[in-house]
């Protein structure tokens, strides 16, 4: 008996009928084989990274300001042009400076022939005190031998050897001596006191000569600060600075950018920062460079949040409160060849993932 074949169409409306069953369950498989995939990657890798958007380039720019007032008469540097530190940026008019100096340069050799005169007149003192202390021994010896004179002289006259006029005149001469000694001892203790005068003279004259040689060496300074130099290598910006223009110290008239010494901060919320640690790698990926990645480690934290540091801080303590999750400031240094360093600017916006796998453990175990 010949078997029964069921009909072709039959078959073909039942593989019609599953064919949709094999496709969800194929996207299934795949959708399990991603999450399989996924989750071993965020076990693995993931749940260590921690990210944001809140990141942008820096650079500790100098700015460049007069140290004297005065016309700005020459500018050596144009916009965005890359200068070295200590290279000249712009001079200011210098003939009032350069008269400031000639004058305290005369004013410091006044004061140094003064005060050579006070040394010469305190020198010449010493002699004269050497002459008067000289002169007083000779008024003493003088006066002893007058007095051994009178002495010897008195019982000669008694006896009638010798005549009272030849003793009058020893004790009119013993009277001469003690005068001459008195006057002597009156002109030494005069030099002597002279001599503590012209020490204070000499003394003030080298005082007057150290403040002309200090105001010297600021007339000097004031001279040299005519010339404004770049303090750090790096780009000029924000040039304001003009020939002819009248500036006072400390008006603003360009900025140093030192584009070699770039760095990144990124602001991570406070729930992402307890696995963080200085020298933890970095990866970085700035939108300017699309497909463009740079490695780095963490430098430093903030020692406060942002808003600490805000022109006004907020006070949670008055009124209605609503929490509000805080930043912290993170400072990485960035590893950029030196040939891409100049194609980075200041206020890029960058993304930036943490590895803190290096601390992980106790926080993700």
């Amino acid at each position: 008996m010949t078997a029964v074949q069921p009909p072709q169409t039959d078959l073909s409306q039942m593989n019609q009928r599953r064919a949709p069953i094999r496709a969800l369950i194929g996207v299934g498989a795949a959708g399990l084989a991603a999450c399989l995939v996924w989750g071993a990657y965020w076990y693995l890798h993931g749940r260590y990274i921690e990210s944001t958007d809140d990141a942008y380039l820096q650079a500790d720019s100098v700015t460049v300001a007069p140290k004297v007032a005065g016309y700005v008469a020459e500018v050596l540097v144009r916009d965005n042009q890359h200068v070295q530190a200590g290279q000249p940026l712009a001079r200011l008019v210098t003939d009032n400076y350069r008269a400031a100096r000639d004058k305290s340069s005369a004013i410091v050799a006044a004061r140094e022939a003064d005060e050579a005169r006070a040394q010469a007149e305190l020198e010449q003192q010493k002699a004269t005190i050497a002459q008067n202390r000289a002169e007083l021994a000779g008024a003493e010896n003088d006066l002893k031998h007058a007095r051994l004179q009178v002495e010897r002289y008195t019982p000669l006259a008694r006896s009638g050897a010798e005549t009272e006029e030849r003793l009058a005149d020893l004790v009119n001469e013993r009277a001469r001596a003690i005068s001459t000694l008195a006057a002597k001892q009156a002109a030494l203790n005069s030099s002597e006191a002279r001599t503590a005068t012209l020490k204070a003279q000499a003394q003030q004259a080298h005082a007057q000569t150290a403040e002309a040689k200090a105001d010297a060496r600021q007339s000097e300074i004031d001279l040299q600060d005519t010339v404004l130099r770049s303090p750090v290598t790096g780009n000029v910006a924000d040039r304001s600075v003009r020939v002819g223009q009248y500036t006072q110290p400390g008006t603003r008239l360009m900025t140093i950018v030192p584009l070699q010494s770039i760095y990144l901060e990124a602001n991570f919320k406070e729930t992402q920062i307890g696995a963080m640690q200085p020298g933890q790698q970095v990866t970085v990926r700035i939108d300017a460079l699309s497909g463009s990645k740079f490695t780095g480690h963490i430098d430093s934290f903030s020692p406060g949040t942002g808003a600490q540091f805000a022109l006004l801080p907020p006070s949670n303590a008055t009124g209605n409160f609503t929490k509000i999750v805080q930043r912290v400031p993170v400072r990485i240094t960035l590893n950029v060849p030196d040939a891409m360093r100049q194609t980075l600017r200041p206020g890029l916006s960058a993304v930036v993932d943490v590895d803190t796998r290096s601390s992980a453990k106790g926080y993700h175990d």
